[in-house]
């Protein structure tokens, strides 16, 4: 049966609802966002989205394809305040005791709020002459026919489509849904990090001399971390973090006596002599989910998951909303190569995109031995790996840049086990082994000299 264009909803009007919108406009007569919240007047904190109160970050790999759907994008939001880094260059990343090498890396971005890039995106969907937005309006099911999805329930009666896509986020009811339809529950993986996380606001004084991005991540040993960036409106967002047991206080004092615990002070030493400009702001992530719905064998044609509905990662990488833009250019490669398939082709895209951020986020927390999930030896090994690369970095420039490409989803992980890559990681550990071992022996011949000069 020949399908129609005629019409598609998006449930969700959050970034990836946004994403998914803008990609379907282009290949529907009329497209409908269904959102259950309702929108703010400009770059302002809304109830739907309470996560976007704290630290964000758009990788530069989301920067790039956010501007492809919306070009002109990124000077709008520079003009209104955002800014300009290059994220090797400007960041200060510190991994396995020392900061990562920083070099001009063409990885050009920006550090703004969630609400600032959310309200820039929304403004252009909403531009879309065919897009309809529907505010304040929740979702109460799907409505089928035919032996496939034919539209949505809402709160204000029946609207039918020829495709729904499902970008709710992480309490999407998707997998409630298709049970109701008959359909099989999708396999979902769990990884138990017991994430607590708290966000203040401080006054930014460019002339502090710190850099505008500052990620100082969780230790298997401390697991504190905090996360410092660069805001509109001359302010630091800062987030600290813990993990099983290890929340920030909310207390400013305490917060900041906190922040002199994690493995570097810098995010102390800026915030300590900082105006506060906010009240604290508290979350948990109990775990990072992921549902493969790819996997299964049978699913009803006319609907699709995509977002925080397919993954939910540890929100202290930052890789949500790059995720979800990666996702919406699948989706429209997915309907342009018919509607046979459809589904499969799509989640089959959309696990190949959420591979790489899942593997990062879930491979690094399970360095922690509390993390709850499965170790198999490729993970040991790519951990081990990792931090002899992390290392080398604190000197080695290409090696610096080879993992804040994979990091920004770029290049896939096992670039960074390239021969140019692992022989200058491999040069880096035979240094330091006798750096070591030079340490070694000079404490033994210092020690030495102290025993026959005591004699």
């Amino acid at each position: 049966m020949k399908q129609t264009r005629n019409h598609a909803v998006v449930i969700g009007g959050s970034m990836a609802g946004m994403l998914a919108a803008r990609v379907l406009a282009e290949r529907f007569e009329r497209v409908t966002i269904v959102e259950r919240d309702r929108y703010p007047e400009g770059a302002e904190n809304r109830r739907g989205v309470p996560q976007g109160r704290h630290t964000h970050g758009l990788l530069a790999s989301g920067r790039e394809i956010i501007e492809r759907l919306f070009p002109g994008i990124s000077v709008s939001l520079l003009e209104a305040g955002a800014v300009p880094c290059d994220v090797c260059r400007d960041g200060y990343w510190f991994q396995q005791g020392g900061p990562l090498a920083r070099v001009a890396s063409g990885l050009d971005g920006f550090v703004a709020s969630r609400p600032l890039i959310e309200a820039a995106v929304r403004e252009r969907v909403r531009r879309l002459e065919n897009v309809r937005v529907v505010e304040d309006c929740a979702v109460e099911g799907l409505l089928t026919g035919e032996g496939r999805v034919t539209g949505v329930r809402t709160a204000r009666g029946p609207m039918e489509a020829d495709l729904v896509v499902d970008a709710s986020g992480r309490g999407s009811r998707a997998p409630g849904w298709l049970s109701e339809l008959g359909y099989e529950k999708a396999e979902e993986e769990r990884v138990e990090i017991a994430l607590a996380y708290t966000t203040r606001w401080f006054r930014r004084d460019p002339d502090c001399g710190a850099p505008p991005i500052v990620v100082i991540p969780p230790t298997p040993d401390g697991k504190r971390g905090g996360v410092m960036l660069a805001q509109e409106g001359g302010r630091w967002t800062v987030t600290l973090i813990g993990h099983f047991g290890h929340a920030a206080p909310e207390e400013l004092d305490g917060f900041i006596d906190y922040s002199g615990t994690l493995p570097s002070s810098l995010i102390h030493d800026v915030i300590r002599q900082a105006e506060p400009l906010s009240e604290p702001m508290s979350a948990r992530f109990p775990a990072s989910v992921r549902r493969r719905y790819e996997r299964l064998t049978r699913f009803p044609e006319g609907f699709l998951v995509a977002g925080d509905a397919v993954c939910s990662f540890n929100p202290a990488y930052g890789q949500g909303m790059t995720a979800a833009a990666f996702q919406a250019l699948e989706l429209g490669m997915a309907i342009d190569a018919g509607w046979g398939g459809l589904a499969r082709r799509f989640f089959a895209g959309a696990a190949k995109v959420v591979d790489i951020p899942w593997s990062i986020a879930v491979g690094n927390d399970l360095r922690m031995p509390e993390t709850v999930g499965p170790r198999p030896a490729t993970v040991r090994f790519i951990n081990w790996y990792v931090a002899k690369l992390h290392v080398a970095a604190h000197r080695d420039a290409v090696c610096s840049t080879a993992f804040h490409r994979v990091a920004n989803l770029l290049e896939p992980p096992p670039s960074i086990m390239k021969p140019a890559v692992a022989w200058r990681v491999l040069r880096a550990s035979l240094r330091r082994g006798e750096e070591a071992q030079g340490n070694f022996f000079a404490g033994s011949v210092s020690s030495a000299s102290s025993m026959r000069s005591s004699t």
